[in-house]
């Protein structure tokens, strides 16, 4: 009878019962090396088959058909052949993106892959002048920005990327990508999309390309015009994946990737059975099969869903890596955003992984972008301007995050602390954000450090900066703002007008001391002893004492 090692070295289809009675002769375990490469080989054919069959009429039981494989295991063979079947067949482009759509839903680290390679495909394809790899690569991530596997960041550092040096190839596929998936992008980056045909035009007009690839892009401004024929972005039929439950990878062209080639090929597995046991509960929860068809119908339901748990954790880390894309998509959403009206408008736009701290965690990171810029810039205000105005959450969110902010100044780098104070400094001029909120402030040696003085003398320059001092002056003059600012501006304790007057004097605000002045003048001899006294003894059992 044949030996194992023949069938392996072979690599020909063994029946099911001939291997099983194989096995059984030769008393190889399924957690062998031999019996992994066999089921290996097996999983490969079988991606390979629904690959090759699918369409858009058999769409929905190819993904059943590949749900019951173990796609964990077999994820880089399944996205090296969607990639190799693209390129082969760039018609069936919509079909393979929906295709992934529907597994990238369940399966996140899917979709995430076929994204992380189709921009590395690019890149090389991009460098060695490869124009059909080029322009296969660009049709899927297009395709795939339709579907929502991917951010539109991608296809849009695309275009500029290749209209930067026109030719008649870079044009060609950028035309290409605007045919796939301009209507998206019309609907969702508008405002970038008209610098793109601001780009082209000049194109056109300048004459840089062919009479051929002129017309091409006269076409493309007759698409537009027609606002894509009034299409959907995505035909009815493969539609199949509701918006709430799409899962989209922010992924960019400058990123550090890698392609994980070792996924294409076999790999030993030390807890083999483990493995396949998880992904059969994955698989079951995924296609709703019922555990009373199993010989485990006996089995306590909390170590199902123990079971369950397990699985979902090795599949989406819904907690570090989950807040590290939000805060990606953020980032990239504001810098690929060519106003703070459009930034506005996606961000709102985006999907929360916590709903009840929604606002909170965006509006706390777009003062995180603000702070790493290297010098201040105003478009983070007036992101944050508009989306004040939105509803009370956005307020509240707000002044969380500004207490946040001046609390924890300490552990910020000086550079940091000047965007983040003139950043607040704009807010408060623009009357987006309520003055009560210094209310939290104690301008006093003790209730200060040195990075909440800074802090606050950026944010009270920017001020200055904003209204001009006279108007400044008379915004903190008036009566409904001073039970805000008296730990700012108090107007009793010689030390306390003392130290206020001095630092405002310090950072070229002294103009704004001129009511502490006349109180400190006015201040009877027995009050300013007694409250020095206090702020002595306060000092004193200070922890830095």
């Amino acid at each position: 009878m044949t030996s194992i090692r023949e069938v392996l070295e072979s690599r020909k289809y063994v029946p099911p019962a001939k291997l099983k009675a194989l096995l059984a002769e030769s008393e190889v375990s399924y957690a062998s090396e031999e019996y992994q490469r066999l089921q290996w080989e097996k999983l490969k054919k079988q991606i390979n088959g629904e690959i090759n069959k699918v369409s858009t009429e058999n769409i929905k039981e190819v993904v059943l058909d590949l749900f019951k494989l173990n796609l964990i295991r077999g994820r880089g063979w399944l996205v090296r052949c969607l990639m190799k079947s693209q390129v082969l067949s760039q018609s069936y482009t919509t079909v393979y993106a929906a295709l992934i759509c529907v597994l990238n839903s369940k399966i996140p680290e899917l979709g995430e892959l076929l994204v992380t390679r189709l921009i590395l495909q690019f890149r090389k394809a991009y460098k060695n002048n490869d124009r059909d790899t080029c322009k296969a690569s660009v049709i899927f991530l297009s395709q795939l920005v339709n579907f929502q596997v991917c951010h539109d960041i991608v296809v849009l550092q695309l275009l500029f990327l290749l209209l930067e040096h026109p030719t008649d190839t870079t044009v060609e596929i950028a035309c290409a990508l605007l045919h796939n998936c301009g209507h998206f992008l019309s609907e969702n980056s508008s405002v970038a999309l008209n610098a793109v045909f601001e780009r082209l035009g000049t194109v056109l007009t300048e004459d840089m390309v062919s009479k051929r690839i002129q017309l091409l892009i006269q076409e493309a401004f007759k698409q537009r015009k027609n606002n894509y024929d009034a299409a959907p972005v995505i035909a009815e039929d493969l539609d199949l994946v509701e918006d709430e439950d799409k899962v989209t990878h922010t992924l960019s062209l400058d990123d550090k990737l890698k392609a994980q080639e070792t996924l294409n090929t076999f790999q030993f597995d030390q807890e083999y059975e483990k493995h396949e046991k998880e992904y059969d509960e994955l698989r079951k929860q995924i296609l709703g099969l019922d555990n009373d068809s199993t010989d485990n119908e006996s089995e306590d339901e909390s170590e199902d869903d123990e079971a369950d748990d397990e699985v979902k954790e090795q599949i989406r880390d819904l907690t570090e890596s989950e807040l590290t894309n939000f805060q990606k998509t953020v980032y990239l959403t504001m810098m690929s955003s060519i106003n703070h009206e459009e930034a506005v408008h996606k961000l709102l736009k985006l999907q929360p992984i916590d709903p009840e701290r929604k606002e909170q965690m965006l509006v706390d990171m777009i003062v995180k972008c603000c702070a790493q810029e290297k010098t201040y810039s105003k478009y983070y205000a007036l992101v944050g301007e508009k989306l004040i105005s939105v509803n009370r959450k956005w307020t509240k969110a707000f002044d969380q995050v500004f207490v946040d902010n001046y609390t924890n100044c300490h552990r910020y780098e000086l550079s940091l602390i000047r965007n983040i104070g003139s950043f607040w400094g704009h807010m408060l001029a623009s009357d987006k954000m309520g003055w009560e909120i210094l209310q939290i402030v104690q301008l006093t040696e003790v209730d200060t450090n040195s990075a909440s003085r800074i802090f606050l003398k950026f944010v009270f320059v920017k001020m200055q900066e904003e209204l001009g001092l006279k108007k400044l002056k008379v915004r903190l003059s008036e009566d409904y703002i001073q039970p805000y600012i008296n730990g700012l501006f108090p107007t009793s304790g010689a030390d306390r007008l003392r130290f206020s007057i001095n630092y405002f004097t310090a950072i070229g605000l002294g103009a704004l001391t001129e009511d502490m002045r006349e109180s400190l003048n006015n201040l009877p001899e027995s009050e300013e002893s007694d409250v020095e006294d206090e702020n002595e003894r306060k000092r004193t059992a200070s922890p830095d004492h």
